[in-house]
């Protein structure tokens, strides 16, 4: 039985983006703990632009890097399992990215051992302990953004990138995907400050100081800059994906699935 499903070639192929969505997002979240300069990255000096009376420079989560590549993956994953299996897997994912952090907290929780917390120090690490507490332990508030971003993004991906599509037919592949990228990726970047640092500490005690709302939204149309831009550049990706998709599964399958993926939401 699990041979047979294994050898089936639509049903492997949503394992192997589904497994490849899944990851990304999940290295996202994690990896994204570390900000960076990334006009330092390039060997630029760092803008100094004024966004809304707060200084600016590209100093960005290194969980961007990912979130435009899981974006895309939506749009592979709509454009041949349709809505439905769009929503099964973001909502596969905010589950297990609750309980990656879930267990996250257990582990934070455990008593250390010596020897360990030593290695770390002979290579400078005073405290290993706290460091993984201070990498690993992210705000409830935090955490409770970044999933509900990620979830009203990929929601917005699905519908504008269906919409595109029933006025597009198969035609302007790009349109529909970086359409409805730009579109996903303007909210998720809003969102996930807005609640992690703005709305929390207002509501909540110990969550930090607040951020004002000019710093936030100067951020959060830095973060979307490069979104926008990266979403632009990977366009060829798209392409090149789709091209190896039809080729794998054969052009009857392939156009069998894109008109189901539309007939299921119909």
């Amino acid at each position: 039985m699990i041979h047979t499903i294994i050898k089936h070639k639509p049903t492997r192929l949503f394992l192997i983006l589904g497994g490849f969505f899944i990851a990304n997002a999940l290295i996202a979240e994690v990896a994204g703990v570390k900000l960076f300069s990334l006009e330092k990255t390039f060997g630029f000096q760092p803008l100094d632009l004024s966004i809304l009376g707060h200084n600016f420079s590209f100093n960005l989560t290194a969980g961007v890097l990912l979130w435009p590549v899981v974006f895309i993956m939506t749009d592979i994953i709509n454009e041949y399992y349709g809505m439905k299996g769009v929503r099964f897997l973001s909502l596969l994912t905010v589950a297990l990215i609750a309980y990656a952090f879930v267990m996250f907290q257990g582990a934070i929780h455990l008593t250390p051992a010596d020897f360990w917390v030593g290695n770390y120090a002979a290579q400078n690490v005073p405290d290993a302990d706290k460091a993984y507490h201070a990498i690993f332990g992210q705000g409830s508030w935090i955490i409770i953004g970044s999933l509900v971003a990620f979830l009203v993004g990929q929601l917005l991906d699905v519908f504008v990138f269906h919409r595109i599509k029933e006025f597009t037919g198969e035609k302007n592949i790009w349109l529909r995907a970086t359409g409805s990228t730009v579109v996903s990726q303007f909210v998720d970047s809003f969102v996930v400050l807005f609640i992690a640092f703005y709305i929390g500490p207002r509501v909540s005690a110990g969550q930090g100081q607040p951020w004002s709302l000019g710093l936030v939204m100067s951020i959060c149309i830095g973060n979307y800059i490069y979104k926008f831009c990266v979403a632009v550049l990977l366009t060829p990706v798209i392409y090149l994906i789709h091209h190896r998709i039809e080729k794998y599964l054969g052009p009857e399958t392939a156009s069998q699935m894109r008109r189901a993926a539309m007939r299921k939401e119909a």
